[in-house]
């Protein structure tokens, strides 16, 4: 990953050119997990903001209509998503700079497949041409639409989700405070895949895991420069949603990585929501690096991991709901 990955903030400072690199070592269609249904579309941004790219995963069905089981796997005849599942708005990670549908296809799939839920992938703006908080804002714009359209999606209304990894973790939780602000919409799980969550942190997993395991200190600070800008407060909820009231908000299941810089404030993040008398469950990989769950089927790790967001993800449906308040771990 790290051989075909841009060298931001080394030998790659602009954020065209490292897209144009990402983009170059992106595979092919071919073999991707199958879902029912995939479609491209335009919705509404916010006020006087462009249009916003999303793309829509639906589910397939069993031969006898009833949605599969989560995690299971499903035969590759297109089908209509079942009623009555859960909504995920997904955001991709790539630390506010990079990142697209495209690059987050297979993961999409991978967690329709898993979660039988319908997945709505967001193609937010990237910094530094949209720096904080034009993402933030897009964010949002996405979930209001989805509550919104959550009938046509063939979502259950009492089960919408946010999801995303790394810095689309960051934006997946900052709904939350936002929806929680402004009555709404009301989302019924987080589902945080190595978050950041705490942009000025100085934690032992960065010190101890800042070189050698992919993600790196340098293109953390590279990705914060571009995204924050000179003049952004980073103790700010929307820019550190670590620091924010947690009070109020909903389940959480959050995925860390031991060898991950990123570790310490995702496992912290998830401590702060359960003191606040938030529903928390955890699955950390001790063996695990920043994106391994894009590994996919290569990693058994990646695999447990997908594995548990579908459960928890099918889980919220109204016909599913599980409650407790106890936390767990995987891996």
């Amino acid at each position: 990953m790290t051989a075909v990955f841009p060298d931001v903030g080394v030998t790659v400072h602009d954020a065209v050119e490292a897209r144009r690199i990402l983009a170059r070592s992106m595979p092919g269609p071919l073999g991707l997990p199958p879902v029912g249904e995939v479609a491209d579309r335009l919705i509404p941004g916010p006020e006087g903001a462009p249009e916003i790219p999303v793309r829509v995963y639906r589910p397939q069905e069993k031969e006898d209509g009833q949605e599969p089981a989560p995690g299971a796997a499903t035969p590759p005849a297109a089908a209509t998503a079942p009623a009555s599942v859960p909504t995920v708005v997904f955001f991709h990670g790539g630390g506010w700079v990079l990142g697209s549908l495209d690059s987050h296809d297979a993961t999409a799939r991978a967690l329709c497949r898993a979660s039988g839920a319908v997945i709505v992938s967001v193609g937010y703006r990237l910094a530094p041409e949209a720096r904080f908080p034009e993402p933030v804002h897009d964010a949002y714009a996405a979930v209001c639409w989805a509550e919104r359209n959550i009938a046509e999606l063939g979502g259950d209304p009492g089960a919408l989700l946010v999801a995303g990894d790394s810095a689309g973790g960051n934006l997946a939780t900052v709904c939350t405070l936002i929806a929680r602000e402004r009555g709404g919409p009301c989302i019924a799980h987080q589902s945080l895949i190595y978050p950041a969550t705490d942009p000025a942190a100085r934690t032992e997993s960065r010190r101890l895991n800042g070189e050698g395991y992919f993600l790196t200190e340098t293109a953390m600070l590279w990705f914060g420069a571009q995204y924050f800008g000179p003049d952004a407060d980073l103790s700010h909820p929307w820019a550190a949603p670590l620091r924010a009231d947690l009070a109020g908000l909903p389940p959480a299941h959050v995925v860390t990585a031991g060898c991950d810089p990123l570790c310490d404030e995702g496992r912290a993040y998830a401590e702060r929501l359960r003191r606040a008398g938030v529903p928390v469950t955890e699955a950390h990989f001790p063996g695990m690096f920043h994106g391994f769950l894009g590994a996919g089927s290569l990693l058994p790790d990646a695999a447990d991991a997908m594995a548990g967001l579908g459960k928890v993800i099918a889980s919220t449906a109204s016909h599913r709901k599980i409650g407790g308040n106890t936390g767990g771990s995987e891996g």
